[in-house]
């Protein structure tokens, strides 16, 4: 078995393979090829993969057509998916709630395509949850890019010339996105409040020692997935009008409030962004799929007219791309791990397993999967 792992498109500084793993697939009889250049970006040179064992491939197209498997960040391009072979298994983000066309292309190419978006949220699929493991990046980066935006220092600093009081954070959405950026603005000495619409993560705000800021918002909670059920017009109103006063004492704000598969929605409004200080930062983490701040524009860093700098730039864990290579090669090699049968060196393609049932999307030329079937 071949498994390819191509370039990504041009900004994705991630790579879906690192050298490390390249032992572990050989082991499972498969054989390892990496498109020249993959790598670089998150600082892997091709010498590396070569010294582990993998092939170089300079062609694109010739890497896709000769492919049984293929690890990609990505989602293929209508040309790339004329290129793959039936019968390949292809894994990446797919965005399948938005790429129905595809989705579609895929299906009619005999690709098996797995949605890296989809995978449960399950003890099981834990080391295979790229979507975890990328926003844990995402809110760390968060915070380190604020503060290098921001005009003032985050520890309270005690010097001969006085006391400096340390910055406030105000973090919303305490998914794993918000749990990192609040360690990681705690670390940095901020003092950090947060919201989240589930009750039931006050504790783990309180463990990290941030302020749980409390707003009744009636009846919340959390899909049987684990994110915050969808809020009513009315609870909406109810939180921005709970977290302005928040926001305007706050010298940094990041958001993450996603709904899966969604437009993000719409938590600080033009109005709450106004009552801000000058040079405070707000970092939406929602950008890309639409934004949970009023003015944000995705893929770039906006100031408004009283000095609020806001940053959509989306995707933050590309920032971090070694690491964040790491950890979705982890990913997607514990995935393959799972499935492979030993004795035939096959993926093992158990349709009634959860797992798999919950991120395989094509099959055999037809869409399986249940929400994408129509």
């Amino acid at each position: 078995m071949r498994l390819f792992t191509p370039k990504e498109p041009l900004g994705e500084t991630r790579t879906a393979m690192i050298p490390e793993l390249v032992a572990k697939l050989h082991a499972l009889g498969i054989q390892v090829v990496i498109e020249s250049g993959t790598g670089l970006a998150a600082n892997f040179s091709d010498q590396e993969y070569l010294n582990a064992g993998a092939s170089i491939e300079e062609n694109h197209q010739t890497g896709l057509a000769n492919a049984d498997i293929i690890f990609r960040l990505s989602k293929p391009d209508k040309a790339d998916i004329e290129h793959l072979k039936s019968g390949c298994l292809h894994i990446s983000f797919l965005d399948p709630f938005n790429e129905s066309e595809t989705l579609k292309a895929l299906a009619a190419k005999g690709v098996n395509a797995v949605s890296m978006e989809m995978m449960p949220r399950t003890t099981l699929a834990q080391k295979m949850d790229a979507i975890s493991s990328q926003a844990n990046l995402a809110g760390y980066s968060a915070v380190i890019h604020a503060a290098a935006r921001m005009s003032k220092i985050l520890p309270m600093m005690m010097t001969p010339s006085g006391t400096i009081s340390p910055a406030k954070v105000f973090i919303v959405g305490v998914g794993v996105a918000g749990l990192q950026a609040i360690a990681t603005a705690k670390r940095l000495g901020a003092r950090v409040d947060a919201f989240d619409t589930r009750p039931v993560v006050e504790e783990q705000v309180k463990s990290l020692g941030a302020k749980f800021v409390k707003i009744n918002l009636g009846d919340t909670g959390q899909t049987d997935q684990g994110y915050a059920k969808e809020l009513t017009p009315e609870q909406i109103q109810m939180q921005r009008d709970g977290m302005a006063k928040v926001c305007a004492s706050s010298d940094i704000v990041i958001t993450t409030a996603k709904l899966f598969g969604r437009k993000a929605p719409i938590i600080i409004t033009r109005e709450m962004v106004a009552g801000m200080k000058p040079g405070s930062v707000i970092v939406d983490l929602a950008a890309l799929s639409g934004g949970n701040v009023e003015g944000t524009v995705a893929g770039k860093e906006s100031i408004t007219e009283n000095g609020v700098i806001i940053m959509g730039h989306g995707c933050f864990e590309i920032e971090v791309a070694t690491n964040a290579s790491q950890m979705y090669a982890n990913n997607t090699t514990n995935f393959l791990e799972h499935f492979w049968d030993k004795e035939t060196k096959n993926f093992d393609y158990r349709l009634e397993d959860e797992i798999l049932r919950g991120c395989l999307l094509s099959h055999q030329g037809h869409i399986i999967h249940e929400r994408f079937k129509a």
